[in-house]
């Protein structure tokens, strides 16, 4: 079990170094001076330019840049804001916690949703509840999170207009008014991670079924209910793992769209109004952030497959 943690962990190291060069490389080998590009085509004197060209280091080769700029990462220095003066750091703590919460509750909620589910579509073959449950997993893959939002925005307003949907409150300051506004944001990015996990859920329990230990358990007159959840879920469970550690990525990174579209002050809209204002720093910083959490979430997954299926320690 070490041996496997320990080279889980070593992998995890390699892959974080690879992405902070690419997170790296990403901002700082685009077309053109990236201060001029900052500054713009009104303020571009040559004196502001070279201050600002001074300010983030760009007059410094690349390999004296990067250096310099992971080694204030690790001491928790991700650079200062262009725009507010503030540090990198402070500007993504304030709004990170929000995207957080809503990539755990959209997580929670397929979850919940897609084992039963795909428990359903596994043991109800061939029958009128099982094509209908397949149809919708279709249609939930297929449908884009960004216009299921706008279309639960407008539903909203035609079924319940004084429903608060749209902006944040903080749920220590109200937590009714905080899940009343996370709610749809929640549907709309969760619905396609409970059509993929459904159909995982479905395609490992098919095979579990088919297994010998299933059918010794229905020779010992087990319910059919224990079979399934206590006996053929469990092996099931595995595959479902590394799907949920995929999926958990994909979710932190498309809450950019939902909160684009329900107005949340996440680390997604900070990351666009970065874009739109050229702030290369923040961009920077908020790239590093949501690709190393997708490294880190996926790590976890790691260590819980290890522990659900003790063959893969081996590995």
């Amino acid at each position: 079990m070490t041996r496997a943690i320990l080279s889980r962990g070593g992998e995890l190291l390699f892959v974080a170094f690879g992405v902070s060069v690419l997170t790296f490389l990403m901002i700082h080998l685009v077309p053109g001076d990236a201060a001029q590009v900052m500054l713009g085509a009104a303020d571009a004197s040559p004196e502001k330019i070279a201050a600002l060209r001074h300010q983030l280091g760009l007059d410094q080769t690349l390999v004296a840049q990067y250096a310099h700029w992971i080694a204030g990462a690790l001491q928790g220095d991700l650079g200062t804001s262009v725009w507010t003066g503030r540090p990198v750091i402070e500007e993504i703590a304030g709004r990170v916690g929000v995207t957080i919460e809503l990539t755990v509750l959209s997580l929670t909620a397929a979850i919940v949703i897609a084992l039963p589910a795909g428990c359903l579509m596994a043991t109800l073959r061939s029958s009128t509840a099982e094509y209908a449950v397949r149809v919708l997993s279709v249609a939930g893959i297929t449908v884009p999170s960004f216009w299921l939002g706008a279309m639960l925005l407008y539903g909203a307003a035609a079924v319940a207009p004084n429903m608060q949907v749209v902006g944040y409150v903080p749920f220590a300051q109200d937590p009714l008014a905080n899940l009343q506004r996370m709610l749809l944001p929640t549907i709309a990015l969760a619905l396609p991670v409970v059509a993929s996990l459904a159909r995982v859920v479905r395609a490992s329990m098919q095979e579990a079924l088919g297994q010998d230990y299933v059918r010794t358990a229905r020779a010992k007159g087990l319910t059919e209910r224990r079979v399934i959840f206590a006996h053929a879920l469990r092996n099931a469970l595995i595959p479902f793992l590394t799907t949920v550690g995929i999926m958990a990525g994909y979710l932190f990174g498309g809450s950019v769209v939902v909160e684009q579209v329900f107005a949340l002050p996440g680390l997604g809209r900070l990351m666009v109004g970065a874009i739109a204002e050229r702030n290369y720093p923040l961009i920077q910083a908020a790239i590093l952030l949501a690709t190393v959490t997708f490294v880190l979430v996926n790590f976890l997954v790691d260590l819980l497959y290890i522990a659900a299926d003790p063959r893969a320690r081996r590995t």
